[in-house]
């Protein structure tokens, strides 16, 4: 009996630690709670981040353990990836936003329109829609905006209230400046007091594909009685661009 117990007990603490290796050095389990990156991201969604794809700092282990400063294996993200990170206002909260600048780089709106290293960033109407803001919905003009050629991805703007005139952001060396693809309803890199800009020490790895999603608010994750109501089948498994 005794002996019984104590195999259990080996591997049950096998188990976790391999769940931690996992999680620390490979994917991540994240969910999404906030609509500040809609239509790219939506309440409910759930998806896996990759640890390795910037290299690792201490934020790559559960609960950030001070046992070691900056980056090893560090490989530079790009503009237009989707980035989860540890806010630097706390070094705790993650958050979720699209890479825009990267060090050295000057971002400013002007009437409305995105600029990067005073040049205006293509974007093309797609339609009009209907999207979230926290517990509100409000109206919105959908855009395909190309930040490169290899990073094209669907933003959304308020079709009364959009943020037409910033001061320049000008990202310092080792920083990084996000944006929520939800324009309006995005607490950013704008938001110097809150986010501004993000050290690369604070990455936490790069948002590759949902691997489950419902709506919030018929049922979640563990309601699987719920689920032929609230699954969103047509977005599991989708790559995040």
């Amino acid at each position: 009996m005794i002996k019984t117990i104590i195999e259990n007990i080996k591997t049950i603490i096998v188990a976790l630690v391999l769940a931690i290796i996992i999680r620390s050095l490979l994917l991540q389990p994240f969910y999404i709670p906030s609509s500040s990156m809609e239509s790219t991201l939506l309440v409910g969604d759930r998806l896996f981040v990759t640890k390795y794809s910037y290299g690792y700092s201490k934020h790559s282990f559960p609960f950030s353990p001070n046992v070691f400063n900056g980056r090893f294996l560090f490989s530079k993200p790009s503009r237009g990836d989707v980035v989860v990170f540890k806010t630097p206002s706390d070094n705790r909260t993650d958050y979720i936003k699209r890479l825009i600048g990267i060090p050295g780089d000057e971002v400013q709106f002007i009437k409305g329109d995105l600029y990067l290293n005073k040049k205006k960033i293509n974007k093309q109407f797609v339609k009009k829609s209907v999207i979230n803001c926290g517990n509100y919905k409000f109206e919105v003009n959908l855009y395909n905006e190309e930040i490169d050629s290899n990073a094209i991805y669907q933003i959304a703007y308020s079709t009364q209230n959009s943020m037409s005139d910033t001061e320049k952001f000008v990202v310092p060396k080792d920083h990084y400046f996000f944006l929520g693809d939800n324009r309006d309803c995005s607490k950013d890199s704008r938001f110097l007091s809150s986010v501004g800009y993000v050290s690369q020490e604070n990455l936490v790895g790069k948002a590759r594909f949902l691997f489950f999603s419902n709506e919030a608010e018929i049922g979640n994750f563990f309601t699987f009685w719920k689920w032929h109501k609230s699954i969103r089948f047509e977005r599991i498994l989708r790559k995040i661009n």
